[in-house]
């Protein structure tokens, strides 16, 4: 199967711009058909769920078809598919509601790898509740994060652990799967952030054994939509605070508000637009697990490319070397502050993202926050050789 980037970089309008966009990690472009479902959506003309006229029964069908398709791609049920404006909301919603079943001496687990939407929620939450946070540690030389500290760290006062399936700044890809199954063994849940993860290669929610799996479609060419994937059972035992008014059924209980559904349209775009960008057939899922297996493989091989030509400059310096990581570089140029080099790329039309990107506890174990921390290059399925090649050249110069 051959994955075509030329093809699939021409259904990106805003790629015509000259700009080489090495700031996937950020957030995504949007292909052409995504742009079209949302305004396609809205040419129909929308109004509220649950009405009797057409207008609401289009809403109510962009809203299934949303939570199939965000099912699709990361292997959940449409009816465990919680719906938000974006992950860190969500995920502070469900820290809340699961914190009220928490007691004094409880305990969470929460690593040093993590974006703070998947720490500092837990962290204030357990606050409240008088739990105590536990912390697993990154190797601050690889950014592994050493799976063999969970037997220590999880134990029977654990209710949460709370670990994320890639670094959004190192790349690192922890052993989800196992840590999720430490807690599963003390009866504790676990919240898995995979907004990183989920662009970069196949999910599966089952194999991970997350009780709840985060993402963020803004990530994966899609609007800014968050969403959080668990079990319907598991969701219909827990009650978030929310209107009496409002919806009392699972997933709707967790949704506050009006959501934004032409947005959603988008999402059930991108899900589309993920699952044909290779020739295979089958069902949706199927052609995403083969889509998202070729995104790996082809992300991966330009990566690599990339990591070899840095890694012989003797000024940049690259942080992370984990045995599995998504295509993202995280590095800093020899004197130059993160924010200059930075601007220096952006001055020859190469985007990136210089900072802390949200991976406060990621830095601060690095011991470069206080500096400015550093450059993030992140690598997605429509860049392409001559966008990493002049990465590359401008890194030479600098």
């Amino acid at each position: 199967m051959t994955y075509d980037v030329s093809k699939v970089r021409a259904g990106y309008p805003a790629l015509a711009d000259g700009h080489a966009y090495l700031d996937g990690a950020a957030g995504t472009q949007l292909p052409g058909s995504v742009i079209e479902a949302i305004a396609g959506a809205y040419r129909a003309g929308l109004g509220n769920v649950g009405g009797v006229f057409p207008a609401s029964g289009r809403a109510d069908r962009i809203v299934a078809d949303c939570r199939a398709a965000v099912a699709d791609l990361v292997g959940g049920r449409p009816e465990g598919v919680v719906l938000g404006p974006n992950m860190t909301t969500l995920t502070y919603r469900l820290a809340n509601t699961l914190a009220a079943g928490w007691a004094p001496g409880d305990e969470v687990v929460l690593s040093q790898l993590d974006h703070d939407a998947n720490v500092r929620p837990w962290v204030q939450a357990a606050a409240r509740a008088g739990a105590v946070v536990r912390w697993a540690r990154i190797d601050p030389v690889t950014g592994e994060l050493p799976v063999e500290q969970y037997a220590d760290l999880v134990g029977e006062r654990t209710r949460l652990v709370a670990v994320t399936a890639a670094s959004n700044v190192l790349g690192t890809r922890p052993q989800v799967a196992a840590i999720t199954a430490r807690a599963a063994a003390v009866g504790a849940l676990s919240y898995v952030d995979g907004v990183h993860a989920t662009p970069h290669a196949p999910v599966d929610v089952a194999e991970l054994g997350a009780d709840f799996y985060a993402t963020s479609a803004y990530k994966w060419a899609g609007p800014h939509v968050g969403a959080v994937v668990a079990d319907p059972e598991l969701l219909a035992g827990l009650h978030p605070d929310k209107l009496a008014s409002s919806a009392e059924e699972v997933p709707g209980r967790f949704e506050w508000g009006t959501t934004a559904f032409a947005d959603l349209a988008g999402v059930t775009a991108a899900v589309e637009h993920l699952a044909a960008l290779t020739e295979a057939t089958g069902s949706r899922r199927e052609r995403v697990l083969a889509s998202m297996a070729e995104v790996e493989r082809y992300e991966q091989g330009l990566f690599a490319m990339l990591l070899e030509a840095v890694s012989g400059m003797d000024r940049v310096r690259v942080y992370g070397s984990a045995a599995s990581r998504t295509a993202t570089l995280y590095f800093t140029v020899a004197g130059r502050t993160p924010g200059q080099v930075a601007r220096e790329l952006a001055r020859r039309r190469i985007n990136v993202w210089h900072g802390h990107n949200y991976a406060w506890e990621t830095t601060g174990a690095l011991g470069i926050r206080e500096a400015g921390s550093a450059v993030r290059a992140g690598l997605v399925h429509y860049n392409d050789r001559s966008e990493v090649d002049r990465l590359i050249e401008a890194l030479g110069e600098l």
